[in-house]
């Protein structure tokens, strides 16, 4: 069937009579009542409400079709979240979207879901004492990022009541590569974002360069496991080090949040000699997204503490259910319990044995797929997929009829989603493709991609030159 339309339209650039006639063509009347003649005068609008009902089905069919025009969540490459799940999975999110998460009194078995959860990150993590680590669920890493900020800058102003708010403006210390959820809470929290620039190869934070923005008004500093911009971790040690090293000299105790979105529940897995998270006693906060390499269907995320003195107790929202204690600190009130109770399932479904066994497979696929890109010979690595199973690059040298945003138009038009991006400051001539290989983006699947990509460079090389040359607009990267 064709989409509906709101109002008048043309059918081959002819008037086809009046406004109802044309909306009447747009349904199939086989979408209607049980008579396809009788009850099928005209679609329903689509920027109003409308006047009455439809049937069920009509009403599917109408956001069906339009949803087809969507991409194939399984062949975006852009994605960091998840886009397959079990059936089984689907059963227990199906069964629990009614629930109302911040009801914990009146679902007191989906809060105590929340709760181990919180547990089992608090010892992967290595918390010093997982039963008091603190912790809570979250939309995903944005609302986690934002909560964890919020404790660094009220644990901060508790330190600095003399100062603050009177002449003191605090500031948080981060890559110029983090998520722009940071960017987003420097705006909201009124907290001066420093932004540590890229420099030639190096496309994440460095622990010296952070260190030296640091000073008695900073709340904190970002490091990223895993950036989104190429799949690189953030040297998370290397920079408590060097906080470390200004603590000796200054008397400067600066913490660090590690975020975690897409690392945290990967590196654990694959990295598990990586020293990352509570084992350094300088980090005081981790978040993560659990609909990424969490394995859950969007959107959950997770923000924990090291212990209860790392979350100011004013902060904290508590309810008590079945004579427990839940602490809660959270920005969204009412919100589903099914990815919550999806997170559970795959904690309880895969173990550490069955994460481990799809991250590695995860890591191999994307380390492979990067070293048959460069074997084409067009294209120049940035990153090989050997930390995050992401990987950047961008045309050879000697290429220069075409460019990163031509071979995403290409691929984009054998169905497969892959960005072209420019990189932030100091490196903004640098524009790459990035691919994130998840779970269910299998070995043959990514022979796939390199087939249609394969069949694409005839074309490309062929070009007199890129399209963006001639004037029309180049695509981006938007998250």
């Amino acid at each position: 069937m064709a989409l509906h339309k709101g109002g008048p339209g043309h059918l081959d650039g002819k008037a086809e009579g009046t406004s109802e006639q044309y909306r009447r063509l747009s349904l199939n009347p086989f979408y209607g009542a049980a008579d396809p003649v009788g009850a099928m005068e005209s679609a329903p609008p689509t920027h109003r409400l409308p006047d009455g009902p439809v049937p069920p089905s009509t009403a599917y069919q109408l956001v069906h079709d339009e949803l087809m025009l969507d991409g194939n969540s399984r062949l975006n490459l852009a994605t960091f979240v998840t886009t397959w799940m079990e059936p089984q999975a689907d059963v227990l999110m199906s069964e629990c979207r009614d629930k109302n998460m911040i009801d914990k009194d009146e679902y007191p078995r989906t809060a105590a879901l929340e709760q181990r959860c919180v547990a089992m990150l608090a010892d992967l993590w290595n918390a010093p004492d997982p039963a008091t680590a603190v912790g809570c669920s979250t939309t995903g890493s944005s609302e986690a990022c934002m909560l964890a900020g919020m404790a660094l800058k009220r644990r901060w102003a508790n330190r600095n009541a003399d100062r603050y708010p009177g002449s003191a403006r605090p500031n948080l210390v981060m890559g110029v590569n983090v998520q722009v959820c940071w960017e987003k809470f420097c705006n909201f929290w009124e907290v001066e974002a420093r932004q540590v620039p890229m420099e030639g190869d190096r496309f994440h934070l460095d622990p010296q360069a952070a260190a030296d923005l640091c000073d008695e008004n900073t709340i904190g500093v970002v490091a990223v496991l895993g950036s989104t911009f190429d799949g690189s971790y953030e040297p998370v040690a290397e920079i408590c080090a060097a906080l470390d090293a200004l603590q000796e000299r200054t008397g400067l105790d600066v913490p660090v949040h590690v975020d975690g979105a897409s690392g945290a529940m990967f590196a654990p897995f694959v990295d598990e000699d990586l020293v990352w998270d509570f084992r350094l006693p300088r980090v005081a906060s981790i978040n993560t997204s659990g609909h990424k390499y969490g394995l859950v269907y969007p959107g959950v995320g997770w923000a924990l503490w090291r212990s209860p003195a790392e979350l100011p107790e004013e902060l904290v929202f508590r309810v008590n259910y079945l004579g427990g204690d839940m602490p809660t600190f959270a920005l969204n009130f009412s919100r589903p319990g099914a990815q919550v109770v999806a997170q559970y399932y795959t904690f309880l479904r895969l173990g550490r044995d069955g994460f481990r066994a799809v991250q590695r497979t995860t890591r191999d696929v994307a380390m492979g797929l990067a070293e048959r890109i460069e074997a084409l010979g067009d294209f120049r690595l940035l990153t090989r997929g050997d930390e995050l199973p992401v990987f950047a690059f961008t045309t050879a040298p000697e290429v220069r009829n075409y460019d990163v945003f031509d071979v995403s138009r290409r691929l984009r038009e054998r169905g497969w989603l892959v960005p072209a991006y420019t990189f932030p400051a100091n490196r903004q001539d640098l524009s790459v493709l990035r691919i994130v290989c998840r779970n269910g983006f299998s070995a043959d699947l990514a022979a796939l991609l390199l087939e249609a990509l394969r069949d694409s460079l005839p074309e490309l090389r062929g070009q007199a030159e890129p399209a963006g040359a001639a004037g029309r607009a180049k695509s981006s990267f938007h998250h």
